[in-house]
């Protein structure tokens, strides 16, 4: 066995060190893309369970949600808020219908138009929604600071923004185009 010299020692030394810590290797392809999949998955299935009490399915809440805030949309301006397809509003609309959340009418103004408004099951629902949501939050950033948090929502709202339709029109900060713990030069 051939005898080990000082930087093999040292080597060694850095490798045991390494074994020992519990950091994670962060620059795996991929990460963060099922990071925050994972992560959109878990809220939304916490978020449901919260909600299921009250009647709704996932994915409505938004529709509620909007409404509430700007009732009288028409399906297609729901969808477009809401990032999905016209035929998955159109079906989401006809079942939150059914329900007794939604009602559809014709426009007062423009008959070819249908609109969108909320019942006074679907208004009663608000509540709900916001405590579930607020649950939710809770649970989802339990060890976090006020300011972990922020920063957290800080930086989602920038990775959205950069693959969104949005990102030819920004500029990325120095901190962003950095790697983890990497200054720019």
């Amino acid at each position: 066995m051939a005898k080990k010299d000082k930087s093999d020692k040292d080597r060694g030394d850095k490798s045991e060190k390494k074994k020992g810590s519990k950091k994670k290797d962060f620059s795996q392809p991929g990460l963060l893309a099922a990071s925050v999949t994972q992560v959109a998955r878990a809220m939304r299935t916490r978020l449901s369970h919260g909600l299921a009490d009250s009647g709704l399915y996932a994915g409505q809440d938004g529709v509620v949600q909007l409404l509430a805030q700007d009732d009288g949309l028409t399906p297609g301006m729901l969808a477009q808020k809401l990032g999905v397809k016209a035929p998955t509003m159109t079906r989401t609309i006809g079942r939150m219908e059914a329900q007794g959340f939604v009602t559809r009418q014709a426009d007062e103004r423009d008959a070819r138009l249908t609109k969108v408004y909320l019942t006074e099951e679907g208004r009663s629902s608000v509540e709900r929604i916001a405590l579930a949501a607020a649950d939710c939050e809770q649970q989802a950033t339990i060890g976090l600071s006020a300011k972990e948090i922020k920063s957290l929502i800080k930086l989602l709202i920038q990775v959205e923004a950069n693959l969104s339709e949005k990102a030819g029109t920004l500029r990325p900060s120095a901190e962003l185009t950095a790697g983890p713990g990497e200054d720019e030069d």
